[in-house]
């Protein structure tokens, strides 16, 4: 079922060599970066190793933050058009507002790369993530896996993003022919306005007064993750519920060595950056682009797209992921 569900969404092994798709480019490319917000420190690092990467490859970044706002991010899409950025990059507000900046920037015969998350319905030249499918597919793996019968709790990502809809998939991939069985009964499933603390704190105060008999919480990302500890722990249950989250946010990976926390995922984020990058570069040079792209798509066209792999993160693993990578620090983790 998953591989049947999985090749429905995503249209694998499709190769695409690009080349000679962007501007003329006689100066240092100037690529743009809008970022929906820097409310999670995963994403100050994905913004810090965009700009170190296209710095090394001799362009320059003007980065812009949305702070969640989907008409301001259009609004400095429009600015950085108008300074004439050779290229743009989106980590998206919304999954379809966003189709506006990518309309906007055709306009000027500027190229789009969406990062990590899709923008759909619109003619978008690139995107660069992780395989979400996947991610919800480790996620309930691992919990299933611990506790295979039991009260489930999903608590899914932001309503806007598309994103939430391939975590589900792949986690439900996993737990459907459980629930059929009847080991498994899914006593909450509510996708969240944000990824945000207070959206899982929420949710999960909302989930243990219908049901406060829960065995496992998956969590679309540490911060709703984090929300469901904190409501766990006031009302006296920290560490008797699985959980999962997701970016291996130093706090959660904190919450994991004292046994509150399951397990979380790990992007490679330095890669998911580089690759972005890379491919902004050789866009806004006019470079051909010899990368190996798959294709998925975004209700309007197949777009190139290049994953990378995610895995998970326990208490048994930390030392030879999140840390040997670099990603977080010993000390800091074990605090």
């Amino acid at each position: 079922m998953y591989y049947q569900v999985k090749l429905f969404i995503w249209v694998f092994l499709t190769v695409f060599l690009i080349g000679g798709c962007g501007k003329k480019q006689t100066e240092a490319p100037r690529v743009g970066l809008l970022v929906h917000a820097l409310d999670r420190e995963r994403w100050e690092n994905d913004r810090d190793f965009f700009v170190k990467k296209v710095e090394e490859l001799g362009g320059t970044v003007q980065v812009e933050v949305a702070d969640n706002d989907a008409g301001k991010q259009l609004a400095q899409a429009k600015e950085m058009l108008t300074n004439g950025v050779d290229v743009l990059v989106v980590v998206p507000v919304d999954q379809f507002a966003a189709a506006e900046i990518v309309n906007e920037a055709h306009k000027q015969d500027v190229k789009v790369i969406s990062y990590d998350r899709l923008i759909k319905n619109c003619k978008l030249d690139f995107y660069v993530s992780t395989d979400n499918v996947d991610i919800g597919t480790l996620q309930a793996t691992y919990l299933t896996t611990i506790r295979p019968v039991g009260n489930y709790a999903l608590i899914g990502g932001a309503k806007a993003d598309n994103n939430s809809q391939f975590l589900y998939l792949g986690q439900m991939n996993v737990l459907q022919p459980l629930i059929d069985k009847g080991d498994i009964k899914v006593v909450y499933n509510e996708f969240t306005e944000a990824w945000e603390e207070t959206e899982g704190y929420n949710h999960t105060k909302n989930l243990l007064a219908k049901n406060p008999k829960v065995d496992a919480i998956i969590a679309a990302n540490d911060a709703i993750a984090m929300g469901a500890i904190k409501a766990l722990r006031e009302a006296g249950k920290e560490g008797e519920v699985l959980i999962a989250g997701m970016d291996s946010d130093l706090q959660n990976l904190q919450e994991i060595v004292a046994g509150h926390q399951t397990c979380t995922i790990y992007k490679p984020i330095d890669k998911l950056a580089a690759t972005a990058a890379e491919i902004a570069v050789k866009l806004a040079k006019s470079e051909e682009c010899e990368k190996t792209f798959q294709t998925v798509s975004n209700g309007e066209m197949l777009v190139p797209a290049m994953f990378h792999e995610a895995m998970i993160v326990n208490r048994e693993n930390l030392k030879l992921t999140v840390i040997s990578e670099g990603y977080q620090k010993l000390e800091e983790v074990y605090k």
